[in-house]
């Protein structure tokens, strides 16, 4: 069975920092993309970052691009998405995604599909 846990939301001042956490199961990370889609209330869904461990590869929205981090711990089945300077506009529950992929497959082409598990989200707010 394929489990997504997020942790790590919580309320950050605007320019500051947080770090969310994603334990997987039930997949290994060589076998697919996973990464993090957040959304906004009254906003649609918007896949932010992708780490592809068969390709030794992370992808990025250019809305995250330069302050967001994504990075997993293969070993524990861990992603990561560290979050710096944090602005007004990313207040947003933030979802833990994956998809299966093959190696050869685009990286890119993960922002704009369905993703086949997702976790229950982690609330991130920012104060101004």
């Amino acid at each position: 069975e394929v489990q997504l846990v997020e942790s790590g939301g919580g309320l950050e001042q605007a320019g500051g920092s947080l770090r969310l956490s994603c334990k997987a199961s039930g997949f290994t990370f060589d076998d697919v993309a996973i990464g993090w889609v957040r959304q906004a209330p009254g906003k649609e869904r918007e896949a932010i970052s992708c780490i592809i461990s068969s390709q030794g590869a992370t992808y990025y929205a250019d809305s995250v691009k330069g302050r967001f981090t994504i990075s997993s711990d293969n070993a524990e089945n861990i992603v990561y998405l560290q979050m710096n300077d944090l602005k007004p506009e990313d207040p947003a529950v933030y979802y833990c995604a994956a998809d299966r992929w093959h190696r050869d497959w685009p990286g890119n082409s993960w922002f704009g599909g369905g993703m086949d598990y997702w976790g229950k989200g982690t609330l991130v707010t920012v104060s101004s």
